[in-house]
């Protein structure tokens, strides 16, 4: 696999300068409604400007009151949970702006944040089922149209530095005002509500720890006020910054074999962590991450943890850091693990009162290995992406703020306060049930074919992540990118391999789990098939049928094998053939191979027990329609060993064979697969199962 090392900057990497996106010709075409998704579509598209799901924009509009038929105004507000880059038009909260106002009846200060939560369903209008998200009252009490909301790196390394404030009338002078830290809620709405009528002249507030908040009467003037401010932030740090190493320097460089050390190391990792399901991995070795971990300050900097309320609730208090030298020694790891529980438990101990949820998962997020970069474990692929990415914005804020002063972590009863939250708890619980394959990750040879693509979605359909192997590249490649549309780019990924080729299988499956941290479903199917008869079978044709149907399945279940026994938990599913159990007239060669390797799944079923690794075949018989083998010649040597045309003659000579006299199509083997790779199966171990549409010839017992 890939070890060369990508370019990465000895200095402190600047921030980037955002401009203007705005585009007059589009905006002139949209309604008051679709501007505000224009702007916030916008600002949401550049990661410089806002994290994923992070930040909000408002607008308060015009709208027909659909009761009493009065004109209102109607606050629309990014809705909860949302982002603001890929929402639409009803990702918007929608509330009557006057009944907003009226709340502050109900409010007698800081201890009642929660209970005017409960009251923000009381003002949607038109029924809108959009839920109202915490930051509301920052936009409803202020008297501004247009209003934004974001927490950009630049911006952030202000916020959380001890020379943020003296940063901020340095760079705007009375422009824009500076608050203390406050946790969202109604609270700190009135407190900028408040800020905002003492100086009247103000353009916009910095949140400590959080953020910036500012305004305009029109969406493109609010917008622009945004990125501005950004650029303004960005240039100032980028200048203190200047070209000093960052970090107080290196102290470990980047390791050229860092892949391999991270593909090694993920899946052990992964088996080492607590809990009812799997989880995910996510690598990065960008020159940021290695500028950090391999810096002086690393220790000191990763322990404080991160401080936007942002980075917090995805990255947890602090991250787990390894000494790169013990990697390779599994107690050192599974202390490390465990010591780290152990920290976090008695971090929820000291901060937790009688109201508050019970313990979440105590295992770490963020891993940090010097001279190897970030790894990111979650429920699944793409949170810990975002994870990754959120650590990555914690460390370009702390790189501006040791800048201008000392970098200053979330206060540690604050986070608590923040990441065991009722209303976080509240939105985790309304979460749907997870999918039964969440947290799997599934290996599939042959991916590009129609067994082999059957199989891939019926496994990603219920949640699965997918590594597609197959020797053609261009029908990976296709079939990978319509699966990335229809699942999420995060569910797929793929490997160009011939599983007759060990150097070729050992990269692939390593790949996997640089890509997705190990494997816990492995479904052999890349095949061939040949007729011949007997006395005619050459050599080559011997060994063609052999090489990919037993040496590749056995080349491709020992990577699967090795991966499980880490994991002492797996999932192999052999595609047989009904050709692999009963006698086949010319095809020997096919038929003989077949039987062979569903021979191995039965030893690799004695030896995989002990490690709880399943494993089980799958028989098919005449899975004619969408399969790529039956396209070539074999279509035409089986329909010439039974004296028939290649076209509906063919097919209706196997579905009339069968007993059901059905078709047998992919999407049948794929439920076979599932039912072996899934808890369905979790007491079935060595079993064969035909999905042939009936043929006695083939009755296992």
């Amino acid at each position: 696999m890939e070890t060369m090392s990508p370019s990465h900057s000895k200095f402190a990497t600047k921030f980037a300068v955002p401009s203007s996106l705005w585009n007059d010709e589009i905006a002139s075409t949209l309604s008051p409604a679709e501007l505000l998704l224009y702007r916030s579509n916008l600002l949401g598209s550049d990661l410089t400007v806002t994290n994923f799901g992070g930040g909000n924009t408002s607008a308060k509009l015009k709208e027909t009151d659909p009761l009493t038929g009065d004109e209102v105004e109607v606050l629309w507000v990014k809705g909860s949970g949302g982002d603001i880059g890929s929402m639409k038009l009803d990702g918007f909260s929608t509330l009557y702006q006057s009944k907003l106002l009226e709340l502050e009846s109900h409010y007698n200060g800081p201890e009642d944040d929660d209970k005017m939560v409960g009251y923000l369903p009381h003002c949607t209008f038109n029924l809108n089922p959009r839920a109202a998200s915490i930051d509301t009252p920052l936009h409803s009490l202020l008297p501004f149209k247009h209003i934004d909301h974001v927490h950009p790196d630049a911006i952030i390394a202000l916020a959380a530095s001890s020379g943020g404030e003296a940063a901020t009338q340095e760079i705007w002078g009375g422009k824009i005002g500076w608050l203390p830290w406050k946790r969202p809620g109604f609270t700190l709405g009135v407190m900028i509500r408040d800020y905002v009528k003492q100086n009247p002249g103000v353009q916009g507030v910095m949140l400590a720890g959080h953020g910036i908040i500012c305004w305009a009467d029109t969406a493109k003037a609010c917008y622009e006020q945004t990125i501005q401010l950004i650029a303004d932030a960005a240039e100032y740090l980028n200048t203190k910054m200047g070209d000093a190493p960052a970090f107080g320097g290196e102290q470990v460089a980047p390791k050229p074999e860092r892949k391999a050390i991270a593909a090694k190391l993920m899946p052990k990792l992964r088996s080492m962590m607590t809990g009812e399901r799997p989880k995910l991995a996510h690598f990065s070795d960008d020159g940021e991450t290695l500028e950090f971990v391999g810096s002086a300050d690393f220790e000191r900097l990763a322990e404080l943890g991160t401080s936007c309320p942002d980075h917090f609730l995805r990255t947890k208090i602090a991250p787990l850091t390894l000494d790169p030298s013990r990697i390779d020694d599994d107690s050192y790891l599974e202390q490390s693990l465990s010591d780290y529980r152990d920290s976090y438990a008695a971090y929820y101990n000291r901060c937790a009162v009688e109201s508050d949820p019970a313990m979440r998962d105590a295992n770490p997020v963020v891993v940090l290995i010097p001279g190897v970069g970030r790894i990111t474990f979650a429920a699944n692929k793409a949170t810990a992406r975002i994870a990754g990415e959120f650590y990555g914005n914690a460390i370009n804020v702390m790189r501006g703020a040791e800048a201008i002063g000392d970098y200053i972590a979330l206060d540690e009863k604050e986070a608590f306060g923040i990441e065991y939250w009722a209303l976080e708890e509240a939105k985790l619980q309304r979460m749907p049930k997870p999918k039964p394959l969440v947290g799997k990750i599934a290996v599939v040879t042959g991916g590009a074919g129609g067994i082999g693509s059957a199989t891939a979605a019926r496994l990603m359909s219920e949640g699965a992540c997918v590594m597609l192997m197959d020797r053609d590249e261009n029908a990976l490649e296709a079939v990978g990118s319509g699966f990335a549309e229809r699942f999420g780019k995060d569910h797929i990924r793929s490997a160009v391999c011939d599983v007759t080729k060990e150097d070729q299988v050992i990269a692939a499956f390593e790949s996997c789990a640089l890509e997705f941290g190990g494997c816990d479903i492995f479904v052999a199917n890349a095949g061939i098939a040949s007729s011949s008869p007997f006395e005619d079978t050459s050599i080559a044709l011997w060994d063609k049928n052999f090489d990919v149907l037993s040496k590749g399945y056995f080349l491709t279940a020992r990577s699967a094998f090795t991966l499980m026994k880490l994991q002492k938990e797996g999932s192999i599913v052999f595609i047989g053939s009904k050709n692999a159990v009963a006698a086949a007239k010319g095809a020997s060669a096919y038929a003989a191979a077949k039987a062979a390797a569903n021979h191995l799944a039965r030893c690799l079923a004695l030896e995989g027990a002990p490690y709880g690794i399943r494993v089980n075949v799958v028989n098919p018989d005449a899975v004619i329609k969408g399969s790529k083998i039956w396209d070539g010649d074999w279509r035409k040597e089986r329909a010439g060993a039974h004296g028939i045309d290649t076209g509906k003659e063919l097919e209706e000579h196997y579905r009339l064979r069968s007993m059901l006299q059905r078709d047998v199509l992919p999407e049948d083997i794929a439920e076979g697969v599932y039912f072996f790779a899934s808890d369905l199966s979790a007491k079935s171990t060595g079993n064969m199962l035909n999905v042939d549409a009936g043929n006695a010839q083939a009755f296992v017992r």
